[in-house]
């Protein structure tokens, strides 16, 4: 019970110390390291933070976002006038490739459109993000590029060269199938197995990875 309650309230602290989060609608409860968050928010730019903020506790392992955006009265927009919005502020962020729309209902935006990149995926959520009005972004904007081979292999070598350890002796292979990379073989300890699979993530168009690296040492 008493380390369930430091979680929490670690939690509460991060809360404390954020300045875009107002905690005062928001309850927090913890199992074991697996923290729910549970009431509401007056903007989707607080609901993200308030999870980002939670994962910076010491002891979570886990965040469940089940908060919900309840715009004051003042921030509501006609779904109209906030598509119109979202669609100007994504024409105007200079690392989205024209082709990606927005449309609104409810104040619920929806991303459309195909991007080469994942970072052009996410350049399209901050730019709409914070926009008044915006209760929540479902993003299904498409990855048209498969994973490029070559440059998986390039980011396993480089984390491998980073994470050596003396008398190495590992074996991995990237396999890439469409936007998925598996990983298998084997590696010496768990920081190069983590580090691989983060490297890897960084990959041009990698949607998923699949880790089945053992660890032999």
């Amino acid at each position: 019970m008493g380390k369930a309650k430091d979680i929490r309230e670690a939690v509460e602290q991060e809360f404390s110390r954020d300045p875009v989060v107002d905690a005062a609608g928001i309850t927090v409860r913890n199992l074991d390291g697996n923290v729910a968050l549970n009431g509401t928010v007056p903007s989707y730019v607080q609901y993200l933070e308030a999870a980002e903020a939670a994962r910076r506790a010491a002891g979570v392992t886990d965040v469940h976002n089940h908060l919900e955006v309840v715009l004051p009265p003042g921030d509501h927009r006609d779904d109209a006038v906030l598509a119109a919005t979202a669609n100007n502020a994504l024409a105007a962020s200079a690392p989205v490739p024209e082709g990606v729309k927005a449309t609104a209902e409810n104040g619920n935006l929806t991303l459309t459109g195909a991007v080469k990149y994942r970072s052009q995926r996410a350049a399209a959520e901050l730019a709409v993000s914070g926009l008044t009005g915006v209760r929540n972004v479902k993003d299904e904007i498409e990855l048209v590029f498969d994973v490029d081979p070559d440059d998986v292999a390039r980011l396993v070598k480089e984390a491998l060269d980073r994470h050596a350890v003396p008398l190495d002796n590992c074996h991995v292979v990237a396999r890439a199938s469409g936007n998925t990379v598996t990983l298998i073989g084997h590696v010496r300890t768990p920081a190069q197995r983590d580090a691989i699979a983060s490297a890897v993530w960084r990959g041009q168009a990698v949607m998923a990875v699949v880790n089945e690296l053992e660890i032999t040492d």
